[in-house]
């Protein structure tokens, strides 16, 4: 499979906009018009109860580790290929072509993209945000502590440079994603779960 068939396909699975799409089927709603407007799992929750939130961040971030496994499979020696499958996936849910571009923060698709490349990192943030939420109910503080942490991991654990390189450039992305979070955590009025 060429490599430009991989990013592709990388792409197209990471704009899949479950939030949406289960929301709609089994609410009746669209989650973009209620709550945050968001379409990631934070939301999602918040509009229509933890169990479906649930099911959209484990289905984010498979859409996230199946493109960078498909890579793997396809393309097994090269670690730059993974990692900008695994960058095309992050980019597809942030910006999905079938929502003209308004995706979500992409904190669970990225999990699932260092799962499979940095597999310590991505647990040791998934635990980070997971302790900080259930202290806090703040997903934002939860997911930018993830992000320093599986970045911090990824430096010291990562079979490749290029995977602690994506893990750094993935959390950049999640800062611009997260910019209006940031803004609302200093001045005091982030919302909470």
């Amino acid at each position: 499979m060429s490599s430009a068939t991989l990013l592709l396909l990388g792409y197209l699975a990471g704009s899949i906009p479950f939030g949406v799409l289960l929301t709609r089927w089994v609410r009746g709603v669209d989650v973009r018009q209620s709550g945050s407007g968001n379409i990631g799992a934070t939301n999602v929750t918040r509009v229509a109860g933890k169990k479906l939130g649930a099911v959209v961040l484990l289905l984010d971030a498979l859409k996230g580790s199946l493109a960078v496994g498909l890579a793997l499979w396809f393309a097994p020696e090269e670690p730059r290929m993974h990692a900008a499958v695994g960058l095309a996936a992050f980019l597809g849910h942030v910006y999905p072509v079938w929502l003209k571009l308004h995706g979500g923060k992409g904190v669970a698709t990225a999990l699932g993209v260092l799962v499979v490349l940095v597999p310590v990192a991505a647990l040791s943030a998934a635990l980070v945000y997971a302790g900080l939420v259930a202290a806090w109910r703040v997903s934002s503080v939860g997911s930018l502590a993830g992000g320093v942490t599986a970045v911090v991991l990824s430096a010291l654990t990562a079979p490749a440079p290029e995977y602690a390189g994506l893990a750094v450039l993935l959390f950049a992305l999640i800062l611009w994603t997260h910019r209006s979070n940031i803004h609302r955590l200093l001045r005091r009025t982030e919302r909470r779960f």
